[in-house]
């Protein structure tokens, strides 16, 4: 049952130890609807906006930065109606880097995110399996979208074991971040991921940047001996990067990182916004289609 509200604070414990006023780059998500979901005692903020099929849309490392919500209104606006759940961190937050490192500390000793361990899943996911499905619910349609970016990519995957959940992207999927030979699944997790996906004809996109040092080439070759062909990848060079992301990107991850947010070009026909389209397209492709259940 989702309730709304009455201000748009996150409810994660998982803050900043800082707090601070905002800065002159946060965003307010004012175009966004707050609501609290609870799925299993646990409740937490989504903001919520646009029509059409669901598309859920997890935030990287560390939170709803403005660069997140910038892809989120770009999804939206492309014609489907987003759920961006506060998982970590501020809501709209400018990710500076105190403050982004004290929320990324947080979040690798907690037990909600599995952070370090290879074969671990992540308790959250079953939070968000319950919001994919209350979205599917609400929007009707062949299914939902998941997107996972960064320390959330692999949940992304882990989503499809909900029936609702048909469009997986996985962007620079990071976790665990203790093994970058490995995927943050239990063997038992990725083989009923990929049975389903068999089944039900799914595939699953995946980029990251070539030198990125948290998503490496090794984790892309895990998914893909787990998946073969329904786990489809794309590699950026690291000179399509921006060069000059916020603090945070700049002075902790210090890579080419974040394909669709920090490290994303504005500019027309830039690899980087070529990700987003594709992103966008393969959501469309199926999301709109008619012939799927």
């Amino acid at each position: 049952m989702a309730t709304t509200p009455t201000d748009g604070a996150s409810m994660t414990s998982l803050t900043a130890s800082t707090p601070l006023p905002p800065g002159p780059r946060d965003d307010g998500l004012h175009d966004f609807e707050p609501r609290t979901y609870t799925f299993d005692d646990v409740a937490k903020t989504v903001h919520v906006a646009g029509s059409g099929p669901a598309v859920v849309i997890l935030p990287e490392m560390p939170g709803i930065s403005p660069d997140v919500v910038r892809f989120a209104r770009w999804v939206r606006d492309a014609g489907f109606r987003v759920f961006l759940p506060s998982l970590f961190g501020r809501d709209g937050a400018y990710p500076d880097a105190e403050n982004g490192l004290a929320v990324l500390r947080r979040a690798c000793v907690s037990a909600e995110f599995g952070a370090l361990g290879a074969g671990s899943p992540a308790p959250v996911t079953s939070w968000l399996r319950q919001l994919a499905s209350a979205a599917h619910a609400e929007c009707g349609g062949p299914g939902v979208g998941a997107i996972g970016m960064c320390f959330t990519g692999n949940f992304a995957l882990s989503m499809v074991l909900d029936a609702s959940v048909i469009a997986p992207v996985l962007c620079q999927p990071s976790l665990p971040l203790d093994d970058a030979d490995a995927v943050a699944l239990s063997t038992d997790e990725l083989c009923d991921v990929a049975d389903r996906m068999t089944r039900d004809d799914l595939t699953a996109i995946a980029f990251r940047f070539a030198g990125d040092t948290y998503c490496t080439a090794a984790r892309f070759a895990a998914y893909r001996r787990a998946l073969g062909g329904r786990f489809q990848s794309t590699v950026l060079p690291d000179s399509a990067a921006n060069p000059d992301p916020t603090e945070f990107f700049a002075e902790v991850v210090g890579c080419p990182h974040s394909v669709v947010t920090a490290h994303l070009v504005d500019e027309a026909g830039h690899p980087t916004i070529a990700a987003r389209d594709a992103i966008i397209d393969f959501l469309h492709q199926r999301l709109d289609r008619s012939d799927l259940p």
